[in-house]
């Protein structure tokens, strides 16, 4: 009986060393391999189950992905609930705006799946869950959730999980330090930046100057002066984020076009192309399966 126990205690031990390493070596390969392809699941495995749930980041950590992308909203009492909308409308079985609910009339709600009338048993995630159940496993973005900066990083101090999560938004640098600056250098910020914009090469040039581990590029036409942004971005050192979840963001070069069209070259292969080494999808499972037998997606 001893032994049974004592075996049960050093497997999950050891297992929960192994998911500590897996956290460790997402970071290292994000800031510091050039060459490594980062896959971010957008919302979670939601193509499988309802976006911003337990049960869609679980199927990435279990299916080897390296980010979840994840949505903040403020429930009426001050929670960080996982909600995209700023409605439960279109996720769950409810109604009404976020920040005029309470977070126990969130917690009766039930979600539904993507394009569903079903609902399911799930319930919607506070942050705190979300971070302890990511927690040593995966690497976390925020992205509707800069407006709450602080109480994020607060969470992220509590949970022990400030090395693996990353917070983006597309304000200044200017704003972003002036709001922030007291933490800016104890978390992974982010800028995202739409690289078509007539102010984007000075906003480059402003965060270079922090030297981000990425910059989020979105990319709706592709020109001789993207290129260039780019280039610019790559000689700093600093990786290219770039997002294939919807046409608009890419240049036509996005998930559909790899996987329904059957063109992944013309998808990933023209992100990678260019020098993107994150790329954001909502095709996480055919896009590992892509790297992987490119042999790009391997852990060091």
């Amino acid at each position: 009986m001893k032994k049974t126990f004592l075996l049960v205690i050093l497997t999950i031990v050891s297992l929960s060393v192994l998911a500590e390493d897996r956290s460790d070596k997402l970071r290292e390969n994000l800031f510091n391999n050039p060459k490594y392809v980062t896959i971010v699941a957008h919302r979670g495995d939601w193509r499988n189950h309802p976006e911003n749930s337990i049960p869609a980041f679980n199927s990435c950590i279990e299916m080897g992905i390296d980010m979840i992308e994840i949505d903040l909203q403020r429930t009426k009492d001050g929670k960080l609930i996982l909600m995209h909308d700023r409605t439960v409308d279109r996720c769950t079985n409810g109604k009404g705006k976020i920040a005029d609910m309470t977070y126990d009339e969130i917690q009766k709600l039930r979600l539904r799946p993507q394009h569903s009338a079903s609902i399911t048993r799930n319930h919607i995630p506070t942050l705190e869950e979300v971070l302890v159940l990511c927690k040593g496993k995966i690497l976390i973005n925020i992205d509707k959730g800069y407006d709450y900066f602080q109480q994020v990083y607060e969470l992220m101090e509590k949970t022990g999980t400030t090395s693996q999560v990353i917070i983006k938004s597309s304000n200044s640098l200017d704003k972003v330090k002036n709001e922030n600056g007291t933490v800016l250098d104890k978390v992974i910020y982010m800028p995202i930046v739409n690289l078509n914009d007539k102010n984007a090469e000075k906003s480059i040039d402003d965060f270079i100057t922090i030297h981000p581990v990425a910059i989020e590029c979105c990319i709706s036409k592709y020109n001789d002066k993207v290129e260039q942004l780019l280039q610019k971005i790559r000689d700093a050192g600093i990786k290219i984020w770039i997002n294939s979840i919807w046409a608009s963001l890419c240049d036509g070069h996005d998930d559909d076009r790899a996987v329904e069209l059957g063109e992944p070259d013309e998808s990933w292969g023209w992100i990678l192309d260019r020098g993107g080494t994150v790329i954001q999808t909502d095709r996480p499972y055919e896009l590992l399966q892509y790297l992987k037998n490119h042999k790009m997606h391997k852990l060091k």
